[in-house]
């Protein structure tokens, strides 16, 4: 009896932040903020990474909320590219 060995796929990671810098050309850096819980004092920790990520049409600015999705590397650093602004800053 043949088995059916079906490819299944995993979703790209998406991550929602804000926009920390835009200076670079068709590139911003979005920080997202986490909360973990601290597993002896059961406190939650903010912990903050800082990803760069892939704007084709320097559309996004500093403080504007985005999501961005995991994508192939683009270069030395990039690996994420922008999918949607949430929210323009104030």
């Amino acid at each position: 009896m043949e088995q059916v060995v079906q490819n299944v796929r995993k979703g790209k990671q998406t991550l929602t932040g804000i926009v920390a810098s835009d200076k670079m050309d068709k590139t911003i850096v979005v920080e997202v903020v986490t909360r973990k819980l601290h597993p002896l004092y059961k406190k939650y920790v903010k912990s903050s990474k800082r990803f760069k990520a892939h704007d084709e049409n320097n559309e996004a600015h500093i403080g504007d909320t985005v999501r961005v999705i995991e994508s192939r590397p683009l270069s030395r650093d990039k690996r994420w590219r922008l999918v949607e602004i949430l929210e323009r800053a104030k």
